[in-house]
């Protein structure tokens, strides 16, 4: 791995904002997903607050801690050379809540974060009759000014995502919300939804006249592709926030039906890769090359 500095990482995930094109990231529960997202050539990694806590098998409400979701993030972190944007929820709490995770966060190497305005604790947005309820917008907005105050990199990115649409509130109240954080001091707006399609996302980006970029996460409407999204022209980053942990547990679930099916393992080498290249990913080459340089 090509090592890069944390302040190489934040410029280049500033650039993302302003550069033509749209940047993508992938969404990762672990080290060892960052390190395929980074394999497959994605620009950023998004450390997921449902990838890594369905790493616990818990629920994606705040069950696990910041601290946790923080140490998940910096183990990415060291494994890679692309940014990684973290998923933290509603902040942890309050304002002060969020002081402390910028601090830790920006501690890990970690690049920017999200968080979202809905009251704490959260269910996650696309739960079927999940509880939705929408912080005021005046204690976000203040949430946004203290990340924004208290960051020790200039280029450190603080994302608001609007819950207004996953609430229900209809597109005038995501669009005050949206223009009231981008004044706060947010470097991007998340405009998030949970349509099977993309028609009010695509509406919101249509009347959006500010300057502050815009975030999308598909996961409901994945007909919108990327070249529809960089026609748009407001939309700085895409993210595909869960498809690699989804797609785990479903070969997991067939490898292991297989064994319990054959009673054994003779029949499964088609639906995994060797353990080489495993080793390959864990960095193991360049281990052994160091034990010979180094090692008596």
């Amino acid at each position: 791995m090509t090592i890069i500095s944390q302040k190489e990482k934040l410029i280049k995930a500033r650039e993302f904002l302003t550069r033509s094109g749209v940047a993508l990231g992938v969404g990762a529960g672990d080290a060892l997903c960052a390190k395929l997202i980074e394999r497959a050539g994605f620009d950023f990694i998004w450390a997921s607050s449902l990838c890594i806590s369905a790493s616990y098998a818990v629920p994606d409400a705040n069950l696990i801690s910041m601290s946790q979701y923080c140490e998940a993030a910096r183990s990415m972190n060291e494994v890679v050379s692309i940014p990684i944007v973290a998923d933290c929820d509603t902040g942890y709490g309050n304002a002060n809540n969020l002081i402390y995770a910028v601090k830790k966060f920006e501690e890990a190497g970690i690049v920017g974060i999200s968080i979202e305005d809905k009251k704490f604790p959260k269910d996650n947005s696309l739960l079927e009759g999940g509880r939705q309820d929408l912080a005021s917008m005046d204690e976000f907005a203040g949430k946004i000014k203290a990340a924004k105050d208290h960051q020790r990199h200039e280029e450190f990115i603080v994302i608001a995502r609007v819950e207004a649409l996953i609430a229900g509130w209809g597109q005038e109240e995501a669009m005050k919300r949206s223009l009231c954080y981008a004044e706060a001091g947010a470097d991007c707006i998340l405009m998030h939804s949970k349509s099977k399609q993309p028609d009010e996302i695509i509406e919101f980006i249509r009347q959006w006249n500010q300057p502050t970029p815009i975030v999308l996460v598909p996961t409901n409407y994945p007909s919108l592709t990327l070249q529809e999204v960089e026609k748009l022209k407001k939309v700085k980053l895409f993210i595909y926030a869960n498809q690699p942990m989804r797609a785990s547990v479903k070969a997991q679930e067939a490898l292991l039906e297989e064994i319990k099916k054959s009673g054994g393992i003779h029949t499964i080498d088609p639906m995994m890769v060797p353990v080489s290249y495993i080793f390959d990913i864990q960095g193991v080459p360049e281990m052994k090359k160091n034990e010979k340089k180094y090692l008596v």
